[in-house]
């Protein structure tokens, strides 16, 4: 995601309202936000906080990065042994050996390596919370 002038706290001043905005149940019947709340709802109260204005399509682009984000992160939290989240800073945690080891073969994953991210938890509600769309679906039930 290029930051220019957009920074890691307004990526998480983003994150923080569409959480707020899913849980008071604005996502929907398909599992995502609209257009229409993104534009009535998070974007009047991003564009506030932030010192450049956004747009519908910027939300859009962070959204992609936060589910790129997000299964990088799950990858960490669910496959791979010697990492641990740490709630309280935001950051994963592992020896340096298994990090060096790890690094080797995934590369891009160093922007996790001791530095404080967005938060996990929040990327889980925002990007896991929906439900599954098109052809790659799976019904269950009767």
């Amino acid at each position: 995601m290029n930051l220019g002038p957009w920074t890691m706290d307004d990526t998480n001043e983003l994150l923080h309202l569409l959480v707020d905005a899913i849980n008071i149940g604005l996502r929907d019947a398909n599992g995502s936000l609209s257009k229409q709340n993104v534009e009535r709802v998070i974007l009047p109260r991003l564009n506030a906080k932030i010192k450049f204005p956004e747009t519908y399509n910027h939300c859009l682009s962070c959204m992609k990065w936060f589910k790129k984000q997000y299964n990088k992160m799950s990858t960490l939290m669910c496959n791979i042994s010697g990492f641990e989240w740490d709630l309280i800073a935001k950051t994963f945690i592992a020896s340096d050996e298994v990090w060096k080891d790890y690094l080797k073969s995934h590369p891009s994953y160093s922007i996790l390596w001791e530095k404080r991210v967005v938060d996990y938890e929040d990327l889980k509600i925002v990007v896991e919370g929906g439900i599954a769309p098109g052809n790659g679906s799976i019904a269950l039930g009767p």
